[in-house]
């Protein structure tokens, strides 16, 4: 084995040490040809590799959120992790600088470039971290885009470190240990529809090929899963946003209308976790994880994610109580609820 193959193993290993579920490496090589978020040289003019590695949310927390009873435990864990996730990549960084090598760390999330049109409201990542996992083989992509793991499946944080160190590259997954099935059932839960039904991305990234459905608008992914808005169409349930503006259909009406949400937003109460999210493109800067349902959804077992979907449309609509906290209850008590507000109290969420 030589120096670059026990580098290798080294930094992989340090991320595994760190509650890491899959490492990869992926290199200037088998990134070739690939979207420009998949540059290294963006986020370290001479890197050559960079280390990619896959943290898992708790499980245990998922089904309580997407019953609408407790949002609590996701909250807290996705900011734990996502945490946990970017001082794994410092921690890579660091020990390859002190061995020689120039390393910079990737934050696992809420960090965009601004030299982009639109800046950081673009958000565009310096690296994808998506692009990175799919390449080096931590998982496929599903449907949704979100990267999928054969015991996890989407529920991860993904991370990554850049380095000028020439690391050795892993190989993507076989395509057909991919579970992802088309079922869709990311795309029905997802209240903002995001994913475009009839419509893929393609991307080549070092010679392989990877598909999954077309995104729209982030708008829309920030009007919903930011918690501006949160009923669905049907009306006959939400996540957990107690606020009810309309979803619009076409990607052009998103902006306004989270435009017209943001004073809504500002003076609604706050849910107190203990571990607050803070997002540096949230007005008031603090953000509450109020959705992820596309991520959340998402199973290897297929049975699971019924039972998951199902535990989506049942759960109910939510509304704000006086004392400022959130509870489910059927559409009609929602909106009856609504109703029985002054109409000053009532356009903060609809």
């Amino acid at each position: 084995m030589d120096k670059m193959e026990r580098l290798s193993n080294t930094v992989r290993d340090i991320a595994v040490g760190g509650g890491a579920v899959a490492t990869g490496i992926a290199t200037t090589a088998t990134l070739a040809g690939g979207p420009p978020s998949t540059e290294l040289s963006y986020v370290l003019p001479r890197a050559k590799s960079a280390v990619v590695f896959a943290l898992p949310l708790d499980q245990d927390n998922i089904e309580s959120f997407l019953k609408k009873e407790d949002p609590a435990g996701v909250n807290i864990d996705n900011r734990r992790v996502n945490t946990m996730t970017s001082g794994i990549a410092l921690e890579i960084s660091e020990y390859l600088n002190m061995k020689g090598f120039e390393s910079a760390p990737v934050i696992s999330n809420a960090v965009y470039r601004k030299d982009v049109p639109g800046g950081p409201y673009s958000e565009m990542p310096p690296l994808s971290h998506r692009y990175l996992a799919v390449r080096s083989g931590i998982g496929h992509f599903g449907l949704s885009g979100n990267v999928i793991l054969d015991r996890y499946g989407a529920a991860v944080i993904l991370g990554s470190a850049v380095t000028a160190a020439e690391l050795v590259p892993t190989e993507a997954l076989d395509p057909e240990d991919n579970y992802c099935d088309g079922c869709r059932l990311c795309m029905s839960a997802c209240a903002s529809g995001l994913m475009a039904a009839d419509d893929t991305t393609d991307v080549t990234i070092g010679g392989v090929e990877f598909t999954y459905a077309c995104r729209r608008t982030y708008s829309r992914c920030d009007y919903v899963c930011g918690g501006f808005t949160g009923l669905h169409p049907s009306g006959k349930w939400s996540t957990w946003s107690p606020a009810r503006f309309p979803i619009p259909e076409t990607d052009e009406e998103f902006y306004p209308a989270l435009m017209e949400a943001v004073e809504p937003y500002r003076n609604r109460p706050r849910q107190e976790f203990g571990c607050n999210i803070y997002h540096p493109l949230v007005p008031g800067n603090r953000l509450d994880f109020t959705c992820g349902h596309c991520q959340f959804v998402c199973h290897p077992d297929k049975e699971v994610r019924k039972q998951r979907y199902r535990m989506i449309t049942s759960g109910g609509v939510v509304i704000q109580l006086e004392d400022g906290s959130l509870k489910a209850v059927p559409p009609e008590e929602a909106t009856a609820h609504l109703a029985a507000m002054d109409e000053k109290a009532r356009s903060m969420y609809e």
